[in-house]
């Protein structure tokens, strides 16, 4: 009774964590951020390219002009995130609801974005320039003197207002937050104008499709931007301000200042994500959702600090690339420290099968043979040191970070990057990282050992009762 009571608690468990994971929306969240990570997996090198190795045979005016080449991509990717995921969100979210012209929601998502934007920055501007004739094109402008400004010709700047001009505070890493939530609410409420009959313009049979899906959005789409426009006005007219400032105070600061408080709530995530595929269902439905989107927007901000050569604060330690490179060891659970233990220890010939099918794909951290193969799913001593090694290394990892021992992840490495390698580009090729991740290889196999024989003797004696059970019937059959 007790074991019928538990397996549907755990059923029920596994059901509600699918349907929330599931949810539409969650759903197109995860997979904007999924389309994107290329061009993150690309700022990442070049950064690397452009910090590391570059200065290790570039001086002075040869390596500013090679950095040229890593700065044109991270402001072709990191300080353009923002408008690419919010249109990408869009356009994930038009598909997932199968709305049929998921490239109109994709323009919608992006124009209400920039829409949103406040029209004029106050910014410090430096190497100021004047109109002097505007009827003299030959002396069109000159280098403001400094006695305008009452400084010195080599300090000569100004503080006040600009307009015509877009902040990479808004279009980086920084306005993430304001992406994801105008993405999903002007593609929503786009689809929603959108399948109204009687906005719909049908200019009949015999023009291009592309035309046709054009016209029949026209007016949804002039409505949807029209409202947005409507909002960025009240909002500076009555309250001097705007949404993407409005978003970083409410929203992002908060959920980047719960996840960067310290390694408990990424644990409490991963530790329910985890538990959730030793149920059968991808870890990724519940830490894709609640904490893959904020640690990714914190190791995007330390790869434009790094960039800018500034150091990464405190408070940007926890972040996506420690659970890649340093908790994902082998793929979720850290499975890689398994088969290594299976080929080493073990006798279990099915086991040992398994390993060896699954070690390959182990190395670049794909372990669905391990998890649905050996097996962790339902398998009750395998499931503890899948659940809880990650979470060791999540704080162990964090901890060190924290005391200088080992240096920041600084870099997005790609996840399928193998164990050591992912370690030192990471971190920005800190050698001592390396080390680490060796070591939490070999702490890993200490742990999931004991486990790893106790399922070996629960299988086989489950095998044994099936034998037993396939002889009594085949003598209840002879008799």
């Amino acid at each position: 009774m007790a074991s019928g009571g538990g397996q549907s608690f755990l059923d029920k468990f596994a059901e509600v964590s699918a349907k929330i994971g599931n949810q539409v929306h969650l759903r197109s969240l995860r997979d904007g951020f999924a389309t994107i990570m290329p061009i993150y997996i690309l700022a990442g090198i070049a950064v690397l390219i452009n910090n590391v190795v570059f200065p290790l045979f570039l001086t002075d005016d040869a390596l500013a002009a090679a950095q040229y080449w890593g700065n044109a991509v991270t402001l072709g990717t990191l300080s353009f995130a923002a408008i690419l995921l919010c249109g990408v969100i869009g356009y994930c979210l038009a598909n997932n609801k199968r709305f049929g012209n998921a490239i109109a929601c994709l323009v919608v998502s992006i124009c209400s974005m920039v829409i949103m934007f406040p029209q004029t920055l106050t910014t410090a501007v430096a190497n100021l320039t004047y109109a002097v004739s505007s009827g003299d094109s030959a002396v069109a402008s000159q280098t403001l003197d400094a006695s305008v400004l009452g400084a010195t010709a080599d300090t000569i700047s100004y503080t006040g207002d600009v307009t015509g001009m877009i902040s990479t505070t808004n279009t980086g890493a920084n306005g993430l937050f304001c992406a994801i939530i105008i993405g999903l609410v002007a593609t929503t409420v786009f689809i929603a104008f959108s399948n109204n009959k009687h906005l719909q313009i049908n200019l009949g049979e015999g023009i291009p499709p592309a035309v046709g899906k054009s016209f029949s959005v026209m007016l949804p789409m002039l409505i949807t931007l029209s409202i947005f426009a409507v909002f960025s006005a009240l909002l500076q007219g009555l309250f001097g301000t705007n949404l993407p400032a409005i978003i970083s105070t409410a929203v992002s600061a908060p959920l980047m200042g719960l996840m960067n408080a310290g390694p408990w709530a990424v644990i409490v995530i991963y530790t329910v994500a985890n538990l959730l595929f030793c149920l059968g269902i991808h870890q990724s439905t519940i830490s894709g959702v609640l904490a893959e989107p904020i640690l990714t927007m914190v190791i995007v901000e330390n790869m434009a600090l790094y960039a800018a050569g500034e150091p990464i604060p405190a408070d940007h330690y926890m972040n996506m690339q420690i659970i890649n490179s340093f908790a994902l060891i082998g793929g979720s659970g850290c499975t890689l420290m398994l088969l290594l233990d299976t080929f080493i220890f073990s006798k279990h010939k099915a086991s040992r099968d398994i390993a060896k099918l699954s070690i390959l794909p182990g190395i670049f951290n794909i372990n669905e043979p391990v998890i649905y193969g050996y097996p962790i799913v339902y398998n009750i001593p395998l499931m503890i040191p899948f659940v809880i090694v990650p979470d060791i290394f999540i704080a162990a990892t964090y901890g060190l970070t924290c005391l200088g021992w080992i240096s920041p992840c600084v870099v997005q490495a790609p996840w399928t990057t193998p164990p050591v390698l992912s370690a030192l580009l990471s971190t920005g090729m800190d050698w001592r990282a390396a080390v680490w991740q060796v070591i939490e290889i070999g702490i890993g196999m200490a742990i999931y050992l004991p486990f790893m024989k106790v399922s070996e003797k629960a299988q086989q004696h489950q095998l044994e009762l099936e034998q037993q059970a396939n002889e009594a019937a085949g003598h209840a059959q002879a008799a």
